[in-house]
């Protein structure tokens, strides 16, 4: 079958490739990839600054259907249409494991990462990962279950009440599934971008986001007080990993608000103003990727209707049009785009 692999690590050396089929071992479901998202860490491990397993075949947000199982497999059989979570190893002795939390297991193996993932035709995964999809959502809405699993896993790391003013920085896919899982929580969303966002600002405004500022031509600061009698936002989610988004999300929090940082900063240690965290009170947490847990709340709230994953999708090409779907999201013309595999 043919596969991106991304052969060793450095920039570029990503292959179409023709690969074994992969075979199932105990416990084990082998899938039918029928669409595979491209994110933003694929694009970084493209680009050599994220560390992969290499040779392996990418790809870790996926949907399609299983074609076998392997044995000690009893709650799947070949025709369910299946997503996967990308955890494909874990110790299961940490006191992480033991908690359920498994991403931050130090041992575990990832799907497209450690092992081979979906930018292929099929892929083997863990039986106890894989996890059916629900009547009202196809394989497309499907394959961004990982990432919509990420932005509910770091919306749970908050306490929303109703009506809370939530700001979202960033118009990402991961931002514009953050707000729509906050907004589901029961916040007003307010969510953030630049001149250069305005595709993906409008893509907010079309999923019904209730606030879209462009911080370079609106007061974002402004509107936030304006919103809250001058108090300020409940709660930011900073998906951006840009300095001066996470110093304007403090400056933009009410006393006693609550900070998420979701976004990745390019470098380790940065400059925060931890002045603000200490005179407002401000509760910082992290949020590493997701956990099982997150797993089905994420398929159902796509299933009713409360979060819409397929709007993001802008661009389809076929695996071995890598560099198109590259350029599409490098250029800005892209949101999500969806990467089908080779017969």
């Amino acid at each position: 079958m043919k596969a991106l692999v991304k052969e060793k690590l450095g920039f570029g050396n990503l292959s179409l490739l023709t690969v074994d089929e992969p075979t199932v071992k105990a416990g084990q479901v082998k899938i039918e990839v029928k669409y595979a998202g491209i994110c933003g860490s694929d694009l970084h491990t493209y680009e050599g600054n994220y560390k992969v397993n290499a040779p392996v075949t990418l790809g870790h947000e996926f949907a399609g259907v299983v074609t076998e199982v392997g044995a000690e497999v009893s709650d799947f059989q070949v025709g369910d249409r299946v997503t996967s979570e990308t955890t494909f190893y874990i110790c299961g002795e940490c006191r992480y494991c033991k908690s359920g939390d498994f991403n931050l297991c130090n041992h575990r193996k990832g799907i497209g990462t450690q092992v081979n993932g979906g930018f292929a035709k099929y892929l083997v995964a863990k039986a106890s990962s894989v996890h059916k999809l629900p009547k009202n959502v196809d394989y497309a809405s499907a394959s961004l279950t990982e990432p919509l699993a990420c932005a509910y896993h770091a919306v749970n790391k908050a306490t929303i009440q109703p009506g809370d003013v939530a700001v979202v920085l960033g118009p990402g896919p991961i931002g514009l599934l953050t707000a729509q899982v906050a907004r589901a929580f029961g916040a007003r969303v307010v969510i953030t971008g630049l001149t250069n966002d305005q595709t993906r600002l409008d893509k907010a405004k079309e999923l019904g986001i209730e606030d879209i500022v462009n911080i370079e031509k609106e007061d974002i600061k402004e509107r936030v007080d304006h919103l809250t009698n001058g108090y300020g936002a409940d709660l930011i989610f900073e998906c951006t990993g840009a300095v001066p988004a996470a110093n304007m999300g403090l400056d933009l929090l009410a006393k006693k608000g609550q900070y998420v940082q979701v976004g990745i900063f390019s470098q380790a240690k940065i400059e925060i103003d931890f002045e603000k965290i200490i005179q407002k009170e401000i509760r910082v947490v992290g949020t590493r990727s997701q956990k099982s847990a997150d797993w089905e709340p994420s398929l159902e709230m796509m299933n009713d209707g409360r979060v819409d994953a397929k709007a993001l999708i802008t661009h389809e090409f076929n695996i071995d049009e890598w560099d198109k779907g590259y350029e599409a999201i490098k250029s800005g013309k892209a949101i999500k785009v969806s990467l089908l595999p080779l017969d």
